[in-house]
């Protein structure tokens, strides 16, 4: 059986390749849509039902999804036009109990992903090798920098895990 935290598995950095590139930029492509579709015809009641034991509820999942993805691109942007800049790092779990995000239906978020991340392929797309094995930023809770290349893995992996959170629980629940 499978971890209902990490239903693909924990994300793992890859050595660079050119269709790993491509696969990735695809990821952040077409995430908004796979989310999109992975939460279609689901009810309030459902969208507040917990993906795991323990775990936010689909609302949560969704706009987090949102909430991430916005310092993401944010964070590629500093690293293309400042050397090695500092990140800020947030709490993810002080954030999924916001107002916005219990308030706020889902569509928001998923109107937000969709231009974001239309924004975020645009400036990344056409990065060569070379920038994207050497511009980086640094992470003051983990004491490391990170380059742009591992970035775009993890988030790559960001938007799959979070999805097949949805997935997952609408498989579980029968959820048509």
């Amino acid at each position: 059986m499978t971890d209902a935290r990490y239903p693909i598995g924990k994300y793992e950095p890859q050595p660079y390749s050119d269709k790993l590139r491509q696969d990735w930029l695809n990821d952040i492509r077409y995430l908004p849509q796979l989310l999109e579709n992975a939460i279609l015809n689901l009810d309030e009641a459902q969208l507040l039902t917990p993906y795991r034991d323990g775990g936010w509820t689909i609302k949560q999942v969704v706009h987090h999804v949102a909430d991430s993805h916005m310092n993401a691109l944010i964070r590629f942007k500093l690293a293309l036009t400042e050397e090695n800049p500092t990140i800020k790092p947030y709490d993810e779990a002080a954030w999924a109990e916001l107002n916005d995000v219990h308030e706020l239906p889902v569509n928001i978020s998923i109107t937000l992903l969709h231009a974001m991340h239309a924004r975020w392929y645009s400036c990344i797309k056409n990065l060569a090798e070379q920038e994207l094995l050497t511009r980086s930023v640094f992470h003051p809770e983990h004491k490391k920098q990170i380059i742009l290349w591992d970035l775009l893995g993890m988030y790559a992996w960001h938007g799959k895990h979070h999805t097949a959170h949805v997935t997952g629980i609408r498989e579980k629940m029968g959820w048509k």
